[in-house]
């Protein structure tokens, strides 16, 4: 993997050069980071019954549906400061420029925390340094770019999953140096977005970053829990319909290889997604992925299928197919506003179908999963106090296919939900913001199905090769049968709210057991944070 400097050098050339190439004109493009616990602040907003936004599509550009939102949010608790270090410290950009033709800020990012696993005795630590660039030309032309360098020793069961996959979740490879003790990781990523409105109804968006499809914590079409992608993305807004089509350059860290370009085998995945908002209450839309790899497992080379390229909804399914390299995906995502600023949600995703066998609960013909959810803003008429819970479930062998390499995974992590398949969730989350301070708290429960061996697969791990036999079962939870409980809690203290600089404290608890094992987590963190981003835990 490149190194920090190095993918930086590019974004800012490639920055500089549409800079000064870009028109002006009067569409809005502006990149909003995506962040769970930012985007809890603009709930009261989105899913107001007075507007028919589109909320299942982030990251979000700020409109004027949530523009004032933001702008409160971005000067929470700032007030007039007579010294330049007070005013960067504590209400500005490190850089910021404003003009009539243009914008620019720049910040340098830190995560600074320790930690104790009291089950463990072990001490934990983060030590991270970055940056964070963005800015508009006119209000067609955005970009946003961050960058990390990290350090780290984890809790146990965070670096058993990184020991495992030679992979941060959702970030980047796990370096490895002679001397280094087993249990720090080191590693670095970047994201870079450039943003283009060509009409007020058309954007295009080039860079590495992630994206999420859903109106819950989770999602099972497409999550933002694996690494960011390189991808080219377009979204077209057709009065009530809102149309998204995005494809993307992946890679598999541990298929065997067939050439020397680049560190792995590669794989393209190509999504659609269209959004109807059918009033101001419900909206319903449909979804459809592919992903092909270059090669099959003899190093055979399927050639260009002009359906990949193909903007049109199910296009991707039309194609010869070759030798079963393909992994299609159908499903569908719904909301309806129960009430004003309260919403119930769901998804369902179609992997393997076949109708005259879809209400068997044992039928390798139908592999899927759903979720149902509520959430909302402002409960009991305090603002800013945010609700949501949650049911996700994934049968067996779901996301995974004959080729390894056609798996719904990037690096190893799934697209989708983190458990990856064969497992049943149910989550609550409550956040609470008022004036500096921001609470948030959050409970899980699992059950999932487990190999106790290397050599099984009981369909949760998703890269592994999906061979059905006349033996093969598809009941969630089959196989190891294990349980989850999981935890969380923090509270931070807002320094800077231009970049999220914020005191925080918190606190996890994490128990996993089964017949094998049982083991237990119970931490305190304290740190000084910065930056908008998701970093999950709860796995």
């Amino acid at each position: 993997m490149q190194n920090i400097y190095s993918l930086s050098f590019r974004t800012t050339f490639i920055i500089a050069l549409i800079v000064f190439t870009s028109q002006l004109s009067k569409a809005q493009s502006v990149y909003l980071p995506n962040s769970y616990q930012l985007y809890q602040k603009f709930n009261s907003d989105i899913y107001s019954v007075k507007n028919s936004v589109h909320t299942s599509l982030r990251p979000f550009l700020i409109d004027s549906t949530i523009l004032h939102t933001y702008d409160s949010v971005m000067n929470v608790g700032v007030k007039d400061r007579k010294t330049w270090g007070g005013r960067k410290l504590f209400n500005e950009h490190l850089f910021d420029v404003k003009t009539k033709e243009y914008t620019f800020y720049a910040d340098y990012i830190t995560d600074l925390q320790i930690g104790r696993d009291f089950n463990g005795s072990r001490s934990t630590n983060l030590n991270t340094r970055g940056y964070q660039i963005g800015g508009t030309v006119g209000n067609k032309f955005s970009f946003y770019t961050s960058g990390f360098e990290n350090s780290a020793k984890f809790v146990s069961y965070y670096n058993d999953y990184i020991t495992a996959g030679g992979f941060v979740p959702g970030q980047a490879y796990a370096r490895k140096y002679t001397g280094q003790a087993r249990n720090s990781q080191d590693w670095s990523y970047v994201t870079a977005i450039l943003s283009y409105s060509v009409t007020k109804k058309l954007n295009i968006t080039l860079g590495e970053d992630k994206m999420f499809i859903g109106d819950g914590y989770r999602s099972v079409l497409l999550s933002d829990f694996a690494a960011n992608m390189p991808l080219l993305k377009l979204t077209a807004d057709l009065g009530p319909v809102r149309y998204m089509v995005a494809w993307a350059y992946i890679e598999d860290i541990k298929q065997p290889k067939f050439d020397n370009f680049g560190s792995n085998r590669r794989k393209w995945a190509l999504f659609h997604y269209i959004d109807w908002s059918i009033n101001k209450r419900a909206s319903f839309g449909m979804f459809n992925a592919l992903i092909t790899p270059e090669a099959d497992n003899q190093g055979n080379r399927a050639g260009f299928d002009a359906n990949f390229v193909n903007p049109i909804l199910f296009a991707s399914s039309l194609g010869p197919g070759g030798y079963q390299k393909d992994n299609v995906f159908l499903g569908f995502n719904a909301k309806y506003k129960i009430f004003d600023k309260a919403a119930l949600y769901g998804q369902i995703m179609f992997d393997r179908f076949k109708g005259s066998d879809f209400f068997s609960g044992n039928s390798t013909d139908n592999t899927n999963g759903w979720q149902l959810g509520i959430r909302g803003a402002d409960i009991f008429k305090v603002k800013r106090l945010n609700y949501l819970f949650e049911y996700n479930t994934v049968k067996p062998y779901t996301y995974s296919n004959q080729q390894s390499i056609s798996s719904y995974s990037f690096y190893g992590d799934p697209l989708a939900h983190p458990y990856g398949a064969n497992f049943r969730e149910l989550l609550g989350i409550l956040n609470y913001s008022v004036g500096r301070f921001d609470f948030q708290g959050q409970l899980n429960y699992a059950k999932y199905g487990l190999d106790a061996t290397k050599a099984e697969n009981n369909g949760k791990i998703i890269t592994k090769p999906f061979i059905p036999s006349v033996n093969t079962t598809t009941n969630v939870g089959q196989g190891l049968s294990t349980q989850l409980y999981y935890g969380e809690g923090t509270v931070a203290y807002i320094l800077n709210p231009k970049y999220n600089l914020r005191l925080e404290l918190g606190a996890l608890y994490r128990q996993e057991k089964n017949d094998q094992k049982n083991s237990k987590n119970t931490m305190i963190t304290f740190g000084i944070r910065s930056s908008f981003r998701n970093l999950y835990h709860d796995f």
